[in-house]
């Protein structure tokens, strides 16, 4: 498991626009990187709009939402314009930062085990290091805790 004072894996994966993006590209920004299970499922719409919520603040923070999740590209876009979401959703079908964070584990839900991503949300410092981990965060409660964090 990735722990904080780590180097943050980095990746490029493609945006709701067809974009590539990388890790690499934020360098000099704080980079609050989300993974979700599903997009347009009640937990991951709530984080969602509570990251979106508090864009701004954010902003004002120099920090950059990031949120990844293994749906496809389409699904993203019609995810971000159906609720307004204002930062960065990328794609990753092959599981390449999920698994490189370690967020790809085994769930169960009502006795049936699967593997899934785990909702976890890691703040990446200025210079590419882990500043903290926070393992099976809570949707309604995300984005003001990683706020006062920053």
């Amino acid at each position: 498991m990735l722990e904080k004072g780590m180097a943050a894996p980095q990746f490029t994966l493609t945006d709701g626009n067809g974009r590539e993006v990388s890790l690499s590209d934020f360098n000099g920004k704080k980079v609050v990187l989300y993974f979700y299970p599903k997009d347009n499922t009640p937990g991951c719409t709530r984080q969602a709009c509570a990251f979106a919520a508090a864009y701004d603040a954010f902003k004002a923070k120099n920090a950059v939402i990031i949120g990844v999740s293994k749906d496809s590209v389409a699904s993203h876009a019609k995810f971000a314009e159906k609720y307004n979401l204002p930062f960065i959703l990328l794609s990753d079908p092959d599981l390449q930062a999920i698994q490189a964070y370690g967020v790809w584990q085994e769930k169960k839900l009502y006795g049936k085990v699967s593997m899934g991503v785990v909702r976890t949300t890691f703040i990446i410092d200025e210079e590419g290091k882990i500043a903290a981990v926070m393992p099976k965060v809570k949707p309604d409660t995300n984005a003001a805790e990683v706020l006062e964090m920053l």
